[in-house]
Order: C-alpha cells, then structure tokens, then sequence
C-alpha cells in the first residue's frame, strides 16, 4: 500500500517508520524543512530508542520517504494519516485542533481516487466530523472517508508498541474503510492483535478515556503515598498488594513526582473541556489534574524538607530532567515545577540527564548541567532522584556520598531500599516509605 503521514513528530514518524517496516511504501511529510532535510540525512528530530536504525533501514529498503510538500503523496495514497500536534490551547485548554484542520484542508486540495484519511492524531470528540466538513466544502466530488485510528504508543518503547499492539482502535462511518485499514494492519494478524471496528465518535472518546484512566490511576497511588508516609506503611508493597488483583492490574501503580509528558496532561484537561462543554462534566477526572498539579509542587517542598527546611545558597543536584527515562520530553515533566520552587526559594541548581539536557536548555534558565551523574553529585547538598534513568539504578553510591557536601538524597522514584541507603550513611528520603 501506499500511505502519506502528515507530520513527522513523535507520532507520525514513529508509525511511517513502522508501517514502511511493514512492507508499504510510507512518505513523511512535514512543513519544517530543516526536520526533513535532518531525516534525510538520517539525524532523527526526538530520541526514541531503535527509530534511527529502523529509518535508515526503510529508507535505504526504499519504504520510506520523507518531503514537504504533501500533494504528490496524498494523490497517489491508499490512506492519508493525519499525524499533527494537537497541543492544549492556551487560555482554555482545548486541544488546539488548528495544525488538523490545516491538514484537512491541504489534503482535500490533492485528493484523487478513493481515499481513506486516517485521524491518528489525539483529537476530541467530533473531530472527524469537521475533517469530514472541511474536506467535502473544499472538494464536493471528492470520493474519500475520514477513519479515527487512536495511537496507543509510550514513549520509551514506542516501537514495540506498534509492533506489538494490546489493541488497534479503528473508528469508521464508511464500511468501504474498513477493507483498507485490514490491508495497513494486515502484518499485525500474525500477533494476533484485535483490532476494534466502532463508530468514529467511539473511537475518539476512546484515547482520551484511556489516557484518563491511567492517569487516574498513577494520582491514586500517589496519594496513597501521602498516606503510606503518615501511617507508617510501604506504598510499593500497597500497590503489589491491590495489584495481584487482576481486576486492577499492577501496571500504572508505581508513587513519584506525578504524571507528565506529552499526552497526560493535555489529554486530561481536554477531556474536561469536553465533559463541560457537553453538560457531562467528569468530576474524577478534574480532581485527578488538579491533585498532579499540586503533586509536582509537594516535591519541592520533599526536597526544602530534607535540606533543614531552607534551601537558599544550597546546592541541589537533580538526576534526571525529562518527564519518564528513554526519552527527551520535556513537555510538562515533573522536573520543571520542582526546579522552578527550588529556584523561587534560592537554590542552587545542577542537573543531569542523559538525553534531555538540550531539550531542558530551551526550558530553564539559571541552572548548571553536569557532564554526569557523579559531577552532578559534586559539592551537593541534596541529590535528588527525579526520573529513574537505568544508570541511576546501579549508581556507586561511596563515590556519590564522597561527592557531595553533606550526603542527603531525594529518592523521588524509590529506586533504592530505605535500610541500604541509612546503613550507607545518606540521609535518604524516598516516597511513600515510612
């Protein structure tokens, strides 16, 4: 088959990257010449383990293109996948539906022959209707469908997630849809990966219950954390313990700084716009934004805690920068909040991280960043834990506590054991632990 992804970010290039491997023929089209012109030359714009070899490896099979100008390969696609950024609007977080309906409209401008237009990007209900709209007022005669196909990848291991999908969600109004999306996922029946044909307002509703959901659950646990650390309980043996329970599941149960990234935050805030805005407002899930919001800001005042109370002229090191490890997001991780308080109390701040650090140049300012996870620990007053990169795991913790001023750590992810850390001379603080 031949397909079109507009746009090459995180979502479009890891799924054009994926279905090339598959064996169709995938054209990568983004506005930002620069990007393309970087893909072409193999030097890939977010880090995503394994998505450089996988490009490099399609392109040079001949699956996989990229270019700027979307009309050649919109002409000649089976299906055109719309893969933009829908970002929360600023001023009432709406998802900022601007970026698809630009798309849409490009798109209706090149269409020739039955094609089938794939909404992959994260879009509120109804969505596909406006596309449906803007695509029929600009071409009248135009033989198209426009399918919901939510993704459903984490960052960190994205490629096997759409390799190795638990679901595909395929939300259509046109049963002709339906024989071309069997084709786009055809390779995946040898998984045995089920795929859910509903209608596209389902589909849509779909992602963002979904997302709400897993959210919902990490803002439990993290509240029972809170509760954990009053009563002298062990909040990782609480959620082994409810997370035996198959009906709950173990996944999404691990306490820290609170959710981030790229699709949390703004999916739940426009899922309750949504609500509101249809008279059904979501109360859980409003509770659920408001409760990680102060959650990043209760880490800070872990981190003043543990340094006495007072962190002005102090040295704080910070392992660790973007929202989860494997991945550069920057986008509303944990880490900014905690660095801004700190920041607003007059500390000293120096971080490491290994992949993120460009990305988190572009987000603060005022702070020092270390070559590693040792110099970071140099001179420090606290050290602090935010993102559980596998190297923080296995760290040589007599060269961190003879690098640092005064041997305290902030275990923001409990990656190490409470007793361990206190017989090794830190003053260590971890989450939900008494």
């Amino acid at each position: 088959m031949k397909i079109a992804m507009i746009g090459s970010g995180y979502v479009g290039l890891v799924s054009g990257a994926c279905l090339a491997d598959f064996g169709h023929v995938v054209t990568c089209i983004d506005k930002d010449s620069a990007k393309i012109a970087a893909l072409e030359k193999g030097v890939m714009p977010i880090f995503e383990p394994g998505l450089d070899a996988l490009v490099a490896k399609n392109v040079r099979d001949g699956h996989l293109f990229f270019a700027t100008d979307l009309a050649p390969a919109v002409r000649a696609a089976d299906a055109v996948f719309i893969a933009v950024g829908t970002p929360s609007r600023r001023g009432d977080g709406h998802a900022d539906l601007t970026y698809v309906y630009a798309a849409a409209g490009e798109i209706a401008d090149a269409l020739d022959g039955f094609t089938v237009i794939v909404t992959k990007s994260t879009v509120p209900v109804g969505t596909g209707d406006e596309v449906e709209r803007i695509i029929r007022e600009r071409r009248p005669n135009a033989d198209f469908t426009v399918v919901s196909n939510p993704e459903f990848l984490r960052e960190g291991a994205a490629i096997g997630d759409f390799k190795r999908p638990d679901r595909i969600v395929i939300g259509l109004e046109d049963e002709r849809a339906k024989a071309v999306m069997n084709e786009v996922y055809r390779p995946l029946y040898l998984n045995q990966a089920p795929i859910l044909f509903t209608g596209r307002r389902t589909s849509e509703l779909i992602k963002y219950a979904a997302n709400a959901f897993l959210a919902t659950k990490i803002t439990f646990i993290n509240e029972m954390a809170d509760l954990c650390e009053k009563v002298g309980a062990n909040v990782q043996e609480v959620a082994r313990g409810i997370g035996l329970d198959n009906r709950i599941g173990a996944k999404f149960l691990h306490a820290g700084p609170g959710y981030g990234g790229s699709c949390f935050p703004k999916d739940t805030l426009a899922l309750i716009k949504t609500a509101q805005d249809f008279g059904a407002p979501s109360r859980i899930v409003e509770t659920v934004a408001a409760v990680n919001d102060a959650r990043k800001r209760a880490m800070a005042d872990k981190v003043i805690a543990a340094a006495g109370g007072d962190v002005r002229g102090k040295r704080i090191g910070l392992l660790g920068l973007a929202f989860k490890p494997n991945t550069d997001d920057m986008r509303d991780a944990p880490s900014i909040e905690i660095i801004r308080q700190l920041q607003a109390e007059g500390a000293l701040i120096r971080a490491y991280d290994p992949e993120s650090m460009a990305q988190a140049r572009q987000v603060f300012d005022g702070i020092d960043y270390a070559e590693n996870g040792y110099a970071c620990a140099d001179g420090a007053d606290v050290l602090v834990i935010v993102t559980e990169w596998d190297q923080f795991r296995a760290l040589d913790l007599g060269r961190i506590k003879a690098a640092m001023k005064t041997p305290v750590l902030v275990d923001l992810r409990n990656i190490y054991p409470p007793e361990e850390m206190r017989a090794r001379g830190f003053v260590y603080s971890s989450v939900g632990r008494a």
